[in-house]
């Protein structure tokens, strides 16, 4: 027998008349706004805590007696006293007033306005906030036409300005009405109290200390939801009014969190972007990265034409149907091909990708992953991840436990760092975290680092399942990050350790379009919708759909096979889109493969070491030229519309289907049968995932091998990644932004750090570079931790391989 539970914790109340039942807690505000009644507010965020710091939300409330009878919430005797509703939960046979059918109110928060108008500067022709700003609207809404109060002298108080609190962000104090807004987002959000309210009285303002930045990575959030124009941002401040601008809603682009982003620009051009609201994802809040990092669509050196070599060896321009066609003569000429699409791309050009290295050219040496990578990876994606989403951020805040697999979450997936911090704010949610070096990130999730010299996580991750100190079973969740597939072993033992404990497990990689491109099929061993190349069905169930007789039956290369046969004159040709050598498994190597190809199509939105080697070239477009879709870590389908119009760029589907309908004239290729976005999407929903089922993770890589062995021969271990904001690419132009970098430093160990000095000099295979050092208490001995692009051309340019051996000496010595 079942019974159907009662509402014990509903409230009834009446506001303004019209009754209403909330959950229980419910503050007054929202009660009200659940009705449609807007209760005038600075101080108050959803988001939040409430603080009651403005009083501008001031109701008349009366409460029943013991007799039943309303009675008035008293101040003075014989008085009302206006109550912050912003602040005051809701009770059982509550009356509140609003400014619409009380008097009080409605005189109450008129004084409120008058009070923060006295010495608020009248610059609103000026601020960057006017046109947008909660106290220019309430003022007229909610304030007196005349004020009754003269600042002292009848001059209104001011400061100099504007303050710096950080390189991008920047204060203007006689604008702030002390809601707090800022200083409370920062410690409570983000983790971050370097600002706080200062001072009493009519002296009280946003303060930092002298010594210490505003160094945030979440800082322009506090910009947006500031309810004045007192913090503005260095790189928008008087350039637009939010009247001249048009806002599209967005997906951001660089990190696999698909933060819903709001792009607002004017005549062709973006003039800022802003956090969109979205509580499934992001809620309000975006990084400095998604926020700021968005001029290099528009850098001198982006391309603007299509070009081609000419018979001096020198790159001309050329118009598309040109460049189609030399593009489809030469990889026809060239014999074999191999496909680098890079990790920046939608889904829809992912499978664009896929469809081409398959249809138009035959083969399956196709890998979008361009950077350091394994075979166990590639199965690991096959089996593991490819159609899975049983982790999203709704569990990260419910779940009794987190482990962290080579995953720093403030560096590398934002929007998960404030899921997680959330979690551990709301509920002390348990996190680990599998590595070799304890962040402030960490520090600021309330986590514990389980030590792993780079190369061991293996049997670290083995040992977690027997830990007592680390509680991880069926309510908790894994979270593995890409640098593990450098790891031999590291995502199997991850695979096993979620099976034998029932937790849920979920891969973060870094790029916004790497878990679109395992959906797609860009992958030497998986075909579309999950099918793997090695299952005679998946193949015919593509090849049906795609009306090719047959699709090549033999795994692929994977991306650092397709530069080794490149080299060694095993394949021809090859077609790159997207990828910085830089930020590949040797990036000599991957440069000496441009050189040896016989020809080279390239895809790229600007001028790189790519381009200048190929033989065509293709101008793309940017996420904000074109409309496409990005798959989240979780699984999650994020699309998104075009914003701006450019014909002098073209999506990379578009590009490559050009391609194919010259080699379909040729004879040697078939074409893909779409243009469009829409004509991608409807194939990819028509062939749609794989039912046959997928193979569990053979552990080949798992339990015999999986076991590796600490890094070999002398020296330190090298541990790195990526900071959030570095000197990526697509940061470029963007000066304000990169100043907020962290320092590059070298992380080691307080002995190490002792018996080295204040400045080293890190040895490589390919490389030294000497870096200030940073003793890190709980950090082993025998590692050095270096940022993997925030000095020279990176560290697998300049140094080594993660986990390989690296000297380190005093740069004196």
């Amino acid at each position: 027998m079942t019974t159907t539970p009662e509402k014990t914790d509903l409230v009834s109340l009446t506001i303004d008349g019209i009754s209403v039942s909330v959950p229980k807690g419910t503050l007054v505000i929202r009660a009200a706004e659940q009705i449609g009644i807007q209760i005038p507010r600075f101080c108050d965020h959803p988001l939040l805590a409430p603080v009651g710091a403005c009083r501008q939300c001031l109701v008349e409330v009366a409460m029943p007696g013991p007799d039943g009878s309303l009675r008035q919430m008293q101040g003075p005797p014989g008085r009302m006293k206006p109550q912050a509703s912003c602040t005051l939960a809701v009770s059982e046979g509550m009356e509140v007033k609003t400014q619409l059918s009380s008097p009080a109110a409605d005189k109450a928060q008129e004084g409120i306005m008058e009070y923060l108008l006295i010495n608020h500067p009248l610059d609103c022709p000026v601020c960057d906030k006017g046109g947008e700003c909660p106290l220019q609207n309430q003022a007229m809404s909610n304030g007196r036409g005349e004020s009754r109060f003269q600042a002292s002298g009848g001059v209104k108080r001011t400061f100099p300005k504007p303050i710096n609190i950080s390189a991008q962000v920047l204060l203007d104090r006689e604008r702030c009405v002390l809601c707090a807004r800022c200083t409370r987002f920062s410690e409570q959000i983000a983790g971050d109290p370097f600002i706080a309210m200062i001072e009493r009285g009519a002296l009280q303002q946003v303060g930092i200390y002298e010594k210490e930045p505003f160094e945030s990575y979440f800082s322009g959030n506090t910009i947006q939801i500031c309810p004045v124009g007192a913090l503005t941002s260095a790189d928008y401040r008087f350039r637009s009014r939010p009247f001249d601008l048009v806002s599209s809603p967005s997906v951001a682009e660089h990190d696999s969190c698909g933060a819903a982003i709001r792009v607002d620009h004017r005549r062709g051009k973006v003039m800022r972007r802003l956090a969109g609201n979205d509580p499934e994802v992001n809620e309000e809040w975006i990084t400095d990265k998604d926020r700021f990092a968005f001029t290099y669509a528009r850098a001198e050196d982006r391309l603007g034409y299509p070009q081609v070599r000419d018979d001096d060896g020198e790159l001309r321009p050329a118009s598309w149907p040109e460049a189609f066609a030399v593009a489809a003569r030469g990889l026809a000429s060239a014999g074999a091909t191999g496909v680098l699409p890079g990790g920046r791309l939608t889904a829809e050009d992912a499978y664009a990708y896929a469809k081409f290295a398959r249809a138009a050219l035959g083969t399956n040496d196709v890998d979008f992953r361009a950077r350091p990578h394994s075979a166990e990876e590639a199965d690991f994606l096959a089996s593991t991840v490819a159609l899975s989403g049983e982790v999203t951020y709704a569990d990260l805040e419910t779940a009794r436990s987190v482990v962290l697999v080579g995953l720093e979450p403030e560096d590398e997936a934002g929007t998960i760092f404030l899921r997680l911090r959330k979690a551990h704010q709301a509920r002390r949610t348990p996190i680990w975290s599998v590595g070799a070096v304890p962040t402030r990130g960490l520090a600021k999730l309330g986590g514990t680092l389980v030590p792993a010299v780079p190369g061991t996580e293996a049997q670290v991750i083995a040992d977690l399942a027997h830990n007592s100190d680390v509680a991880i079973d069926a309510g908790g969740v894994i979270l593995v990050g890409e640098r593990m597939a450098s790891v031999p072993g590291a995502l199997s033992a991850v695979a096993t350790l979620a099976k034998t404990t029932g937790a849920k497990l979920a891969w973060v990689p870094r790029r916004a379009g790497d878990r679109g491109a395992v959906e797609a099929g860009c992958l030497p061993n998986l075909l579309p919708g999950g099918r793997p190349v090695a299952d005679a069905g998946a193949r015919v169930d593509v090849a049906t759909a795609w009306g090719t007789a047959s699709l090549p039956e033999d795994a692929g290369r994977d991306a650092d096979a397709i530069v080794a046969a490149v080299v060694a004159g095993e394949l021809d040709s090859l077609v790159v889109g997207g990828v910085d050598p830089d930020d590949t498994a040797d990036p000599a190597a991957f440069r000496a493969a441009l050189e040896a190809a016989s020809f080279v199509v390239s895809l790229e939105l600007r001028e790189t070491d790519v381009t200048r080697a190929a033989d065509v070239v293709f101008p793309v477009a940017p996420v904000t030229d074109k409309s496409g879709t990005f798959v989240t870590w979780e699984g999650r389908p994020r699309p998104f519309e075009q914003v701006l119009g450019n014909p002098g760029s073209l999506p990379d589907l578009r590009v490559l289907a050009g391609i194919a309908e010259e080699l379909g004239e040729l004879g040697t290729g078939r074409a893909l049968e779409f243009r469009t976005v829409d004509e991608v999407r409807a194939e990819m929903e028509a062939l749609g995932p794989w039912d046959g089922g997928s193979a569990e993770l053979d552990h080949r890589y798992g339990e015999a091998s999986g076991q590796s062995e600490p890094p070999s021969g002398e020296g330190f271990a090298l541990a790195t990644w990526k900071q959030l904001i570095d000197l990526g690419s697509m940061q470029d132009g963007e000066q304000h932004l990169r100043a907020t970098a962290r320092p590059a430093v070298a992380k080691l160990s307080p002995a190490s750090y002792a018996a080295l000095g204040e400045t080293v000099t890190i040895t490589g295979d390919r490389g030294e570079v000497t870096l200030p050092a940073e003793a890190v208490e709980g950090m082993p001995d025998g590692v050095v931790w270096v940022p993997a692009n925030s000095f020279g051309n990176g560290v697998l340019a300049d140094l080594a391989s993660p986990g390989s051996r690296v000297q380190v000496r005093e740069a004196s010595a």
